[in-house]
């Protein structure tokens, strides 16, 4: 059974820094994407970056310059650490697992629990 386990939410002020991980367990492919999404109150779940198969980083526009994902395979552990965060930030962070193949991340339903991240002014 696949899980993935975030920590290292919090609370900070603008500017301030957070690294959230996710540990995964239960998933012996060897390729796959990782990912990290969230979702604001009242708003949608939005894609914030990924790893995916082959390595390659991808980014949502509002993160650029920003948040560096990284992954230790050896751990099965995901990173994203946030620097220069705003209060448009706060939200619930969500990891994400997606099985790799045709050179694209496919869909799954794998998601962790999420761990709030909080900016104030």
């Amino acid at each position: 059974q696949v899980q993935l386990v975030e920590s290292g939410g919090g609370s900070v002020q603008s500017g301030g820094s957070l690294r959230l991980s996710c540990a995964r367990s239960g998933y012996y492919y060897s390729t796959y994407c990782m990912g990290w999404f969230r979702q604001a109150p009242g708003k949608e779940r939005e894609f914030v970056s990924v790893i995916d198969g082959s390595g390659k980083s991808t980014y949502a526009d509002f993160v650029k310059g920003r948040f560096t994902v990284s992954r230790d395979s050896a751990k099965n552990t995901l990173y994203l650490q946030m620097n220069s965060l705003k209060p448009e930030d706060t939200a619930m962070y969500y990891c994400n697992l997606r099985p790799y193949g045709s050179n694209r991340c496919l869909d799954s339903n794998y998601w962790g629990q999420g761990t709030q991240v909080t900016v104030s002014a």
